[in-house]
């Protein structure tokens, strides 16, 4: 029995196609490692479809990955080049991303207390992260990943940048992530300004702020606001909230043909043409924990030197609850979503799998964002 992954690739075998990474850089299998029938998550980057700049990104998180150890933080298994294809290896997150639940299965936003030990788990990976002088620059739901045991990883590191200038510890970096363009509406205000006072690690508490409100309303903020708008939002301060009776006004516009629209959410008009009468009327009807909406503005405050820690952040009420559910993340999570693992095809010859996949990614699918 192997106790550690290899790096041969005759020691993988793909079973199926899981999806396509939301950047299209590269698809994600199930696979499974022979040596121990483990399964597993292969990530293949087609090295000729990349540039040169994604070409440095996915060394460098592959490197950053191998470094990092904490149950948080999703790990890379193994690495191999396979022809013209570099292949990840990871281990097998049977819910997939939080994105894929809320498009799935939870289309209004999870329920309260799975969002709690969802972000429990991010934060502890941030601390970490943090501790070790990284700025993780891309917190967003489709980097979190759950596991089949309920746990949550946080993904995504190749968007990450240390705290250093020419080889010494800083407190502010100024550099700006060259791929930034999906992750434009989870980044903080100071990230995005790009002055001369740059940014900290305070940046990724923003931005687990916007993926609260993800989480919560199943839409990010600042969906399809232009870019110029969003950054001006933000700057001026401007915090989205979480949509409940508290904060989801519905009215009429008589000049619209009396269509329902949301009150000043920050989320935008995309949740009229994305949601149904029905998706509104649970905003206006449900409530969140008044220590749900005081964190959330905690996290999007716009001076970064008054956001908490993610330390002290879990510290914070929101997080009681918790500790008062005796039911792991998967049993609560169970009922509603099937994992993976149940649904895993049987061994199959090696090249009839690859043929199958091929066949499958040619056609044309709507596949799900793994962006890990």
């Amino acid at each position: 029995m192997c106790t550690s992954f290899t790096s041969d690739p005759k020691s993988y075998q793909i079973c199926s196609l899981l999806g396509q990474c939301s950047t299209d850089i590269a698809i994600v299998y199930l696979g499974r490692y022979t040596c121990n029938g483990a399964l597993v998550a292969l990530k293949k980057y087609d090295m000729e479809k990349v540039s040169r700049k994604e070409t440095q990104l996915i060394q460098d998180e592959i490197i950053l990955m191998r470094q990092l150890f904490h149950p948080n933080v999703l790990p890379c298994l193994a690495a191999f080049v396979s022809g013209h294809d570099v292949v990840t290896v990871s281990p097998l997150m049977g819910y997939g991303s939080c994105h894929d639940l809320i498009m799935r299965h939870f289309s209004t936003g999870l329920p309260e207390l799975l969002i709690a030990i969802i972000l429990r788990d991010v934060l502890q990976a941030l601390n970490y992260v943090h501790q070790k002088g990284i700025i993780h620059r891309a917190v967003r739901a489709s980097h979190i990943l759950v596991s089949a045991d309920g746990r949550a990883r946080l993904s995504g590191l190749r968007y990450a940048c240390r705290l250093m200038n020419n080889g010494k510890v800083v407190k502010q970096v100024h550099s700006f992530p060259c791929t930034t363009l999906p992750n434009l509406n989870w980044l903080s205000p100071e990230l995005l300004a790009q002055n001369l006072q740059g940014y900290s690690e305070k940046s990724d508490v923003y931005s687990v702020g916007i993926t609260a409100c993800e989480l919560a309303n199943g839409v990010v903020p600042f969906a399809d606001t232009p870019t110029t708008v969003m950054l001006t939002e933000k700057v001026r301060g401007m915090a989205p909230q979480l949509l409940d009776c508290t904060t989801y006004v519905v009215y009429y516009d008589l000049g619209q043909g009396n269509v329902l629209k949301p009150g000043d959410s920050g989320v935008g008009d995309s949740v009229v043409s994305c949601r149904a009468n029905d998706h509104m009327r649970e905003y206006s009807t449900r409530r969140f924990s008044e220590p749900f909406h005081d964190m959330n503005e905690m996290c999007c405050l716009r001076d970064p030197h008054e956001r908490p820690t993610p330390a002290q952040l879990l510290s914070h009420p929101f997080f009681k609850q918790i500790r008062r559910n005796t039911q792991p993340l998967c049993e609560l999570l169970l009922p509603a979503v099937p994992i993976m693992e149940e649904n895993v095809p049987g061994v199959q010859d090696d090249i009839e799998s690859m043929l199958a996949v091929d066949r499958l990614s040619s056609l044309d699918l709507t596949s799900e964002s793994w962006d890990f």
